[in-house]
């Protein structure tokens, strides 16, 4: 975008609008004074108007202003990891634990299994992690910066263990996939996400459109450079966001030239239309910056019902010659019309436009942000777990607007994500974890915090793990009269 100019395009349905603002007639619509018509390069005529006589941004149909979960949502969610399971459904995770399994038994050649509910605690873990922010992955299990929830769900070295057999699809079968799916490593799986995001919320009036640059340096024949990016090294994804909720409503990655446009159209035209695909023909206004908008987008949309609001970029090819001068005078305001198209030329002026823009624009960044706030990203050498991260980040924030709408509590995300890991891993404490420890058992030291190989008898009442008398800290007796003593300890044992 220019930096002194800052071109808008506003598309709107001009006779119904006519009647709604000016309360006149399609048949006798208002007349506006025209200063003069000029002439772009791609021959796309243009007339001059007078400031405040163009029609202001109206939608072409009236529709609800605030996004709402669907019915079927609606009706199954009652609980945070209800919510959760919306997006990454049973069968998804049946699918990642056979391919999991699957790629452990080949490698290791024995017999290795997983279950469900441990699948499910993995994740909790990956999201506690994320919570917690603690970098490495040791640290996560140390006695000093561990987190309790974390130590007592799952051990580290079954947790890399599962890491490191993570798989999204058939390996058998992917050199043949991979011919036509660049994605095909965890195209399935990605697939269902995206489609439960489309059918579980209805998106408000307002939706914004734009790139995520996903931080990764993994190596895949897709990883994109932007230098204006914090993180220069990414794979990049579109996503179309609602305004009001910040709802990832429709994404999908992108893969390089895609060999299923059509000739001739414009890759930036493509992304926009395939993101809203599902949500086109409801009246609703997207959101683009300058490397969307364009006339011919504009005119797709219309098409369609759907308005759009964007800057646009001064070398296409049809903005008149008149947008592209740099030396206007300060504090000034052009307006040129063709159609149903509204282009808006301002210098160091906010008029409605702007400010409109302004307020529909930040849908995606914002969403980015939050997602980076706790994220459950980490070092991988593997871009198909990079994608399964961020597809956890993206179904988290889902989750926890549709639980929010759903059972009408406002919870902190950070609340809402830590409930929503012990929800997740409480299936596998039940059956891995008796109800009390039992002692009397010999067994090693789990802890080996002061030892070497000491056995041990007791098990600690938190993590459950066989501590020695070295290992485990004791403290002092006091009567239930007497609560002066206060201090602190790690694990109370038994």
């Amino acid at each position: 975008m220019n930096c002194i100019n800052s071109h808008f395009v506003k598309l709107y349905q001009e006779q119904h609008l006519a009647y709604l603002c000016f309360h006149e007639t399609a048949s006798q619509p208002k007349k506006r004074a025209c200063l003069g018509t000029e002439t772009a390069k791609d021959g796309t005529v243009w007339r001059e108007e007078q400031v405040g006589t163009s029609l202001p941004f109206t939608p072409i149909e009236a529709y609800a202003a605030d996004g709402e979960p669907t019915a079927k949502a609606r009706k199954r969610i009652t609980s945070r990891l209800q919510s959760f399971l919306c997006f990454i459904t049973l069968d998804m995770l049946r699918s990642i634990q056979e391919w999991t399994i699957q790629h452990a038994q080949q490698m290791e050649h024995v017999h290795w299994f997983m279950e469900l509910p441990e699948l499910m605690a993995f994740i909790a873990i990956v999201i506690l992690r994320g919570v917690a922010r603690v970098p490495s992955l040791r640290d996560s299990w140390s006695a000093n910066l561990g987190n309790p929830q974390i130590i007592g769900t799952m051990s580290r070295n079954r947790f890399q263990n599962i890491m490191q057999h993570l798989r999204f699809d058939d390996k058998s079968t992917r050199s043949d996939r991979v011919q036509t799916d660049k994605f095909a490593a965890i195209s399935s799986v990605w697939g269902s996400f995206v489609t439960n995001c489309i059918t579980c919320y209805n998106p408000g009036l307002h939706i914004t459109v734009d790139e995520q640059l996903f931080p990764s340096k993994t190596r895949c024949c897709f990883l994109q450079y932007i230098a204006s990016k914090p993180d220069k090294f990414g794979i990049k994804f579109w996503v179309a966001c609602d305004l009001k909720s910040k709802y990832i409503c429709n994404v999908f990655p992108y893969l390089g030239k895609d060999p299923n446009r059509p000739s001739g159209e414009r890759m930036s035209d493509n992304v926009v239309m395939r993101l809203m695909e599902p949500f086109l023909d409801k009246g609703r206004n997207v959101t683009t910056d300058n490397f969307f908008t364009s006339l011919s987008l504009a005119q797709k949309l219309l098409r369609r019902k759907t308005t759009i609001l964007g800057t646009v970029n001064k070398i296409r090819r049809e903005i008149p010659q008149s947008a592209r001068q740099t030396d206007r005078n300060e504090f000034t305001t052009q307006v040129c019309c063709r159609s149903f198209v509204v282009l808006c030329l301002c210098v160091s002026l906010k008029p409605n436009t702007v400010t409109l823009y302004n307020t529909t624009k930040c849908g995606v960044d914002v969403m980015d942000q939050m997602v980076r706030e706790y994220t459950v990203r980490r070092g991988t050498g593997r871009w198909p777990v990079a994608v399964f991260y961020n597809m956890i980040d993206m179904a988290a924030l889902n989750a926890h607007v549709l639980y929010q709408a759903c059972t009408g509590t406002k919870e902190r995300r950070v609340d809402f994500l830590v409930e929503l890991a012990r929800e997740l891993a409480h299936s596998h404490l039940l059956r891995t974890q008796p109800s009390t420890p039992s002692p009397g058992k010999r067994a090693m030291c789990q802890v080996k915090h002061k030892c070497k190989s000491n056995h041990a008898t007791v098990r600690c009442v938190h993590c459950y793990r066989y501590t020695c008398g070295k290992c485990r800290r004791q403290i002092p007796w006091q009567c239930q009269d007497c609560d002066h003593i206060h201090l602190e300890q790690k694990c109370s044992m038994t």
